[in-house]
């Protein structure tokens, strides 16, 4: 294992690599313990390098076995090679050859990084370095090779052998029981997208026709009898491949594209070029074993690897620093894909659900760093919410302010320009500033300065003037190391609301806004402050800001609420809706947590309920009315809070409002229960998704306001279901019910599920999220259970990890147990996985906003990490990080 104690790698360091790998040419000969590497490397110095330099190709942890420079044998024992690293010190100037081989043990690999076993298959993992754990080699993304290879294994053992690109050889070793299969990439590609998969595994089969008449034959592979379970997957590759080429002009490229789903993985799939592999959670549905929300997210993962081919394989990034350019850009697309696929007011709002719940806070504490940061001491604790989901909002933002016919352009321009090479956010951006004819440069600080925005309004109306005025005022705290920030260009969708709809108002000469911002809607937050005045106003307007929310930021206006209730009711704008409703619940909410902790009663109001009353009453999409009355999580509220959060205080004062809200519409909310209940066959549309989701969230309020009656509908919903959405639904209401009710009902369902391991982490999750004190005592216990690995990132995830991240009670718990468990736990996995044990860390990232003996138990609990002798690099870093 790595323990990594160098100094940090520096973006303004960059230099192009001394030397270019043209050609790859592996022999792979699959073994459990001892597979055998044979790598044959064009190599030649690269003209822009340093001339006369060393060659120095990085390895991890390699045994190595032989090498050769240009067929002359040299002697591996003579120091040249270590376990990580080959250096040799003169190198011939002009183009010439290595071979090299190594040994590596796939079985012993419990980092799942390079070449490692999942069950009895074989798969590689190499993004960020994990093929430098295979052979030494330039393993960085500036170095693009074309690969040839050669995979030998067992027969009986792999019958199926893959790699990139297409097969061009395959046959049977005379006199034994080994087969061999041969596959070439034509495209050149860095080593983090190499792939080789090996083993016994069912395939699903399908093909697509590309529009210029191409075929391209499909493979899903997963274990033997689970076939059907990955056909929604292969539904969604095809409508993501037919989406491509019409929303982007992008056309598959190779003969054939195949997904290989396996149970160990660290993340949630890859995209190496042609041969993606998933962990199987991604591909694995059925509506007896998947909720709407996993068929959702499946569909999502699926297009989001697909688009890569062309968002991060054709063009790739020239270091790490450039990560958003591949994966914000990827995640920006497949947004954009569901949004189309299903409703697209409602993915708005799951998108800045999680923008918010996960990135937000990242942005507000220890761990905030750029979207393109500038430095790190391991890459792996940068695949973050930073880079995928603000970094796909940058690119949002982008195409409001320059238009969708511009933004189409800029794109076009990109593929046409870089197609074959690693790019740089600053050639990326160039090509809108040339699609646009715009000057990008003042947007670019949106790359460059971590931090979420504050964006300050305030509004006045002068009845005699008929004048409507909005004060736009805009600031950023400081971050770890940016003390000052400098204005971002921020679009503010902007819109007037008066009790029946939408107002259409013209500006005052003065106030500087152009004839472009006010046909778009659209206005531009360049300076720290700016004024808008709105003439011949016949009476006061709501204003509706941020619409679709068109910028990452954070918004203080201080609307009342007679005027939030409006904006539910007639604001055109589905997104500023949901968000005028979940404006005035956090209202009610801090007020409460405020009482709470004086010792006082929660608030009551019945103007916020009277709100949610209409919204169910005159919503059209239930899709859209189950987000509309979904309370801000605990999360949120601690998030909105900010400082001295009382995690206990929260929990009180929102379970009061959801009871309150069960009482008083309880009419109307079995009503609506009673009308969605399911009637038609299974459907995993966005409609038939909808109603579920509604179904289901009068279920919960149900519950929430009469315990008993709750759990009556509940137990009557988990005999009858049929569907997994609706099965699991009504346990998460019974799990919050102390007693025999609960205890049976997860009985039953782990009897009926006990085979399937994706559903199993369901039943852990549930637990391990039951808000009440003895829940860790719970947790655990399920350690033992045997369906539980500590080995496995799924496992630990759904039970650990939904423990630290969705247990705000109990992870805070005032003892500090929560903290000291987790950091146990991180302690123990680091020795076996050292990316999961980091990512399991950052559920510490805001412990500075905790009140002060939950912020010192906390700090304490990380001074114990920190203080462990032979940390990883990976855990290492974010622990200095997260106390520094």
């Amino acid at each position: 294992m790595r323990t990594d104690t160098a100094e940090p790698v520096r973006l303004k360091d960059y230099r192009v690599p001394d030397y270019l790998i043209d050609k790859v040419d592996l022999d792979v000969k699959l073994h459990p313990t001892a597979t055998r590497v044979i790598a044959r490397l064009a190599i030649r110095p690269n003209p822009q390098g340093r001339p006369n330099a060393a060659l120095v190709l990085d390895g991890d942890g390699l045994v190595a076995k032989r090498i050769a420079l240009n067929g002359t044998d040299l002697d591996p024992a003579s120091g040249f090679a270590t376990p990580d690293q080959l250096t040799i010190a003169s190198p011939p100037q002009d183009a010439f050859t290595m071979e090299i081989e190594t040994e590596i043990n796939p079985s012993a690999n419990t980092r799942l990084m390079g070449l490692y076993r999942s069950g009895s298959a074989y798969c590689t993992q190499c993004e960020a370095e994990g093929f430098r754990r295979i052979t030494y080699f330039l393993d960085r993304p500036d170095v693009l090779s074309v690969y040839t290879t050669r995979i030998e294994a067992d027969s009986i053992e792999a019958p199926l052998l893959l790699s990139n690109g297409n097969k061009i050889g395959e046959g049977k070793i005379e006199g034994t029981s080994r087969h061999f299969a041969l596959w070439h990439d034509p495209f050149p590609k860095p080593s983090y997208l190499f792939a080789l998969v090996g083993g016994d595994l069912g395939s699903l089969h399908d093909e697509f026709i590309t529009k210029s008449g191409r075929k391209v034959a499909l493979g899903i592979h997963v274990e033997h009898g689970k076939e059907p379970l990955a056909a929604y997957a292969m539904d969604a590759l095809k409508r993501s491949m037919a989406w491509d080429e019409e929303a982007f002009g992008r056309e598959y490229d190779l003969d054939v594209f195949n997904i290989v789903a396996v149970s160990d993985f660290n993340m949630g799939a890859m995209e190496n070029k042609g041969l993606n592999i998933f962990n199987d959670k991604y591909v694995l549905a059925s509506p007896e074993t998947a909720t709407d929300a996993d068929y959702a997210h499946i569909e999502a993962v699926i297009a989001h690897e697909y688009f890569h081919n062309w968002t991060g394989n054709r063009i790739t990034c020239r270091d790490w620093f450039q990560l958003c350019l591949k994966e914000g850009l990827t995640v920006f697309r497949d947004h954009e894909f569901s949004a189309d696929m299903r409703s697209r007011p409602v993915q708005r709002i799951a998108n800045v659900r999680t923008l918010r719940a996960a990135q937000f806070p990242e942005d507000a504490g220890p761990l905030a760093h750029n979207v393109r940061p500038e430095a790190y001491r391991e890459i792996n604790n940068f695949y973050t919410a930073t880079i995928y989901e603000k970094g796909a909002e940058v690119i949002r933002m982008l195409k409001v302010l320059i238009g969708d016919e511009a933004f189409r352009k800029g794109m076009d321009l990109y593929f046409d320009r870089y197609d074959g090479t690693a790019a740089t956010i600053e050639q990326f951006i160039s090509c809108f500033g040339e699609a646009s004819q715009r000057d990008l440069t003042q947007f670019s600080r949106w790359y460059n300065q971590s931090g979420t925005p504050l964006v300050e309004v305030t509004s006045a109306y002068d009845a005699a003037a008929k004048t409507f005025t909005l004060d736009f005022s805009q600031s950023s705290k400081p971050t770890p190391g940016q003390e000052h920030k400098e204005p971002f260009v921020i679009p503010i969708a902007l819109g007037l609301v008066a009790a029946d709809g939408d107002l259409t108002l013209r500006t005052s000469d003065e106030d500087g806004a152009s004839a472009s911002e006010l046909a778009r809607g659209v206005i531009e937050l360049t300076t720290p402050h700016r004024r808008i005045v709105f003439r011949d106003a016949p009476a006061r307007p709501v204003p509706s800001l941020l619409r679709d929310f068109s910028a990452p930021v954070q918004i203080n206006y201080a609307a009342s609420e007679p005027d939030l209730i409006t904006l539910v009711a007639h604001d055109s704008d589905s997104f500023n809706r949901w968000q005028a409703a979940q404006t005035y619940a956090s209202r009610l909410l801090i007020r409460s947590v405020g009482l709470v902790r004086a010792g006082g009663a929660p608030v009551q109001d019945e103007g916020f309920i009277n709100a949610l009353r209409i919204g169910i009453e005159t919503c059209a999409d239930p899709a859209f009315t189950a987000q509309l009355i979904t309370l801000p999580s605990e999360a949120d509220i601690a998030r909105e809070i900010g400082e001295d959060v009382d995690p206990d205080a929260i929990h009180v004062a929102r379970r009061a409002l959801r009871e309150a809200i069960g009482q008083r519409l309880a009419e109307l909310l079995r009503a609506t229960y009673a009308r969605l209940a399911e009637n038609a066959p299974y459907s995993p549309d966005a409609a038939a998704a909808g109603r579920r989701a509604l179904h289901n969230a009068a279920l919960d309020f149900i519950a929430a306001g009469d315990q008993a009656e709750g759990a009556r509908l509940a137990t009557r919903q988990f005999d009858g279901a049929d569907t997994m959405t609706d099965e699991i639904a009504a346990l998460a209401v019974l799990t919050l019910a102390p007693g025999n009710e609960r205890e049976s009902a997860l009985g039953a369902f782990y009897r009926a599920h006990a085979g399937d391991a994706l559903v199993i982490d369901k039943w852990f999750a549930l637990q391990a999220m039951i808000p009440e004190q003895g829940v860790l005592g719970r947790v655990k216990n399920l350690m033992t259970h045997p369906a539980f690995s500590l080995g496995n990132p799924n496992r630990v995830r759904s039970l650990v990890g939904a423990f630290a991240a969705g247990n705000q009670t109990q992870f805070n718990a005032r003892d500090g147990s929560g903290y000291d468990f987790i950091a146990g736990i991180v302690l123990e996995l680091d020795r076996k996985n050292p990316q999961v044990a980091a990512r399991l860390l950052a559920a510490f990232r805001s412990w500075r906003s905790l009140e002060a003996t939950r912020r010192g138990l906390a700090e304490a609990a990380l001074r114990r990490v920190a203080g462990t002798p032979g940390l990883s690099a990976d855990v290492k870093d974010i622990v200095e990080r997260s106390l520094a």
